[in-house]
């Protein structure tokens, strides 16, 4: 069981997985950059679960998981064009304002300021694509840990590294959030830098 949970935490080290953490929450507050996090932790446990179990009783579902990599490894690609567009452009703004008596920062994208937790979407659905894809690893792992079917208790173990992972990983986003992303400038070189490393790792994904 401790080897699975340590699968997990190593799973999630992926540069696939934390570039997609880092596109969705970066420029967000702190609740929303928790939020983030642990949508794509749940989509990613929950899928990787269902196909587990679907994959050992169909086994010939296993070849349509290549699409989960696929798709996700374009999302990637394509969050990061988005996110190199907008550094190189003059669509991010930063506004500082007041809510309950507290200033703080807000960077949008577009010339009115919203509040919407439909963007937060997009990171659950991202950690779906990308549970399919890795479901294939996981169950070579846990079938050389253990000749039983996948159980749920593994799978949670499995799922509880992976989170512990992305939460951590989210904390470093929020700090870079708070502390660095204080001015335009900044802001740019940020999300420019960001939307490099995404090509690049989405690329790598497809290419191989």
């Amino acid at each position: 069981m401790l080897i699975i949970f340590w699968y997990g935490v190593l799973h999630a080290m992926g540069p696939d997985h934390l570039t997609a953490i880092a596109d969705f929450s970066i420029g967000k507050n702190i609740k929303k950059t928790m939020t983030v996090t642990l949508l794509f932790a749940v989509g990613h446990g929950v899928t990787l679960f269902l196909f587990a179990k679907l994959l050992q009783n169909v086994p010939g579902l296993q070849a349509y998981t290549d699409y989960g990599d696929i798709i996700s490894a374009s999302v990637i690609v394509m969050m990061g064009v988005y996110l190199l567009y907008m550094a190189l452009s003059n669509r991010i703004l930063l506004n500082k304002h007041t809510h309950d008596g507290k200033e703080h920062i807000h960077i949008t994208f577009s010339r009115s300021h919203q509040h919407r937790w439909s963007e937060m979407m997009p990171a659950l659905s991202l950690g779906v694509l990308m549970g399919i894809g890795g479901v294939r690893g996981m169950l070579i792992t846990l079938g050389l840990v253990s000749h039983q079917e996948v159980t749920l208790s593994m799978v949670a173990l499995f799922a509880l590294g992976v989170m512990l992972v992305f939460i951590s990983f989210g904390g470093v986003i929020l700090l870079l959030n708070r502390y660095w992303l204080n001015s335009l400038t900044n802001v740019r070189r940020v999300f420019g830098g960001l939307g490099v490393g995404s090509i690049m790792v989405g690329t790598q994904m497809l290419w191989f």
